[in-house]
């Protein structure tokens, strides 16, 4: 349980810092760039600077860990198109609720059997999830751009999915450290060639404050990854529990941030899915 706290704390703080981004006008996409890097150095000082390519190249995570890391930025780019084109309220939805995805594959692919409570609890889930990011203005908005959201959807599950997989066969408890910065090395590496395409077609120069906002991201963000593959280490939790748990927990607590930090209402559709959110944690976890 431990494990999954300390997941939610560090995942609702990336939420808080990139609401921060949006206040002081950073580059998002820079700073995520410079975040991934960070990530990666905070690994290796947390270990003693353990990163020896000529090592990991030979473990058998090696092509995981850069599939992986292409898809994090790569999911990232998706989302910020997702806001652009669709708006904030349909990314975020389709994000969290990418956590039928990991259910599924916890099922399918680990034989994980669902109680009638456990199943209940999951719906009532996921109609939190869809409550407590629901805004005032109604419903959500719909165009022809519907692939975007379908696109966050399906690669978020895919990424939670992909690190249940890669943490039950391939990443032992005393590689987790250094799996986690070679994801994260993949990812920095892949961002900067985005950057550096567009920086030389004059799309974008780089400020200091978006390479500080990288900075202050990265260091959550290394614990966020580090402590959610932790988490899945757990020998008797199915798939379709801690995911619950843990989705419905960061969806709690980033609301629970907003009142606080940032003075944000809720109305009355929120309040229900925080209601239905705890409800659902009870269901899941009997």
């Amino acid at each position: 349980m431990t494990f999954i706290l300390l997941s939610v704390f560090f995942n609702s703080i990336l939420f808080v810092v990139l609401k921060l981004f949006g206040k002081y006008q950073i580059n998002t996409f820079h700073a995520l760039v410079v975040n991934y890097f960070t990530a990666f150095l905070v690994g290796n000082l947390m270990g003693g600077w353990m990163y020896f390519p000529s090592e990991v190249i030979q473990k058998p995570w090696f092509v995981s860990s850069i599939l992986l890391g292409s898809l994090f930025i790569s999911v990232f780019y998706v989302t910020a198109k997702t806001s652009q084109i669709n708006g904030i309220a349909v990314a975020s939805v389709a994000s969290k609720m990418s956590v039928v995805i990991p259910i599924l594959s916890g099922v399918v692919l680990f034989s994980e059997n669902l109680g009638i409570l456990a199943i209940i609890g999951i719906l009532l889930a996921l109609a939190a999830v869809y409550l407590t990011t629901k805004k005032n203005q109604g419903a959500l908005p719909v165009n022809n751009q519907w692939m975007y959201p379908v696109l966050v959807f399906v690669g978020a599950g895919i990424i939670d999915s992909s690190l249940k997989i890669i943490q039950h066969h391939y990443v032992t408890p005393e590689e987790v450290s250094i799996f986690s910065i070679s994801t994260f090395l993949v990812a920095g590496i892949t961002g900067l060639i985005l950057v550096a395409g567009q920086t030389l077609q004059g799309k974008g120069s780089w400020h200091g404050k978006s390479i500080l906002g990288g900075i202050v991201l990265g260091i959550p963000n290394y614990f966020s990854l580090y402590f959610m593959i932790k988490m899945l280490e757990h020998p008797t939790w199915k798939s379709a529990t801690i995911f619950t748990v843990h989705n419905v927990c960061i969806v709690a607590f980033t609301t629970l941030l907003g009142l606080l930090l940032f003075k944000e209402k809720l109305n009355k559709a929120n309040i229900i899915g925080l209601v239905l959110a705890m409800i659902s944690l009870i269901l899941v976890t009997q």
